[in-house]
C-alpha cells in the first residue's frame, strides 16, 4: 500500500526533475533578457517587444542543444516510477 511518505518522495522527485529539466532553458532566457536589458539601457531604446524574439530564438537553440539531455532526465524519472509501481500497490 502506498503511504503518505511514498507520495511525498514521489512529489519531491517530480519537483526535482522539473527543476533539473527546466533550469538550463530558464537560465538561457534570463541571461539573454539581461543582455538585452543592458543593451536597451545603454542605447536608450525603450521598446518592450525587443526582448521577445532573441529570447525565443535562444530558448529554441537551447532546446536543440539540450533537448536530448532533458528528455533523458524525464524518461529516467518515468522509468523509475513505472519500475516501482508494483511496490506502491502491495
Amino acid at each position: 500500500m502506498i503511504t503518505q511518505g511514498d507520495i511525498i518522495v514521489i512529489a519531491k522527485d517530480a519537483i526535482y526533475t522539473i527543476i533539473m529539466a527546466s533550469a538550463p532553458l530558464l537560465l538561457i532566457s534570463l541571461i539573454v533578457g539581461l543582455i538585452i536589458s543592458i543593451f536597451q539601457t545603454v542605447t536608450s531604446i525603450q521598446e518592450q517587444t525587443l526582448t521577445f524574439v532573441p529570447k525565443i530564438l535562444a530558448v529554441f537553440f537551447g532546446i536543440m542543444l539540450l533537448g536530448s539531455w532533458m528528455l533523458d532526465i524525464i524518461s529516467n524519472y518515468m522509468t523509475r516510477l513505472w519500475t516501482d509501481f508494483s511496490v506502491y500497490l502491495s
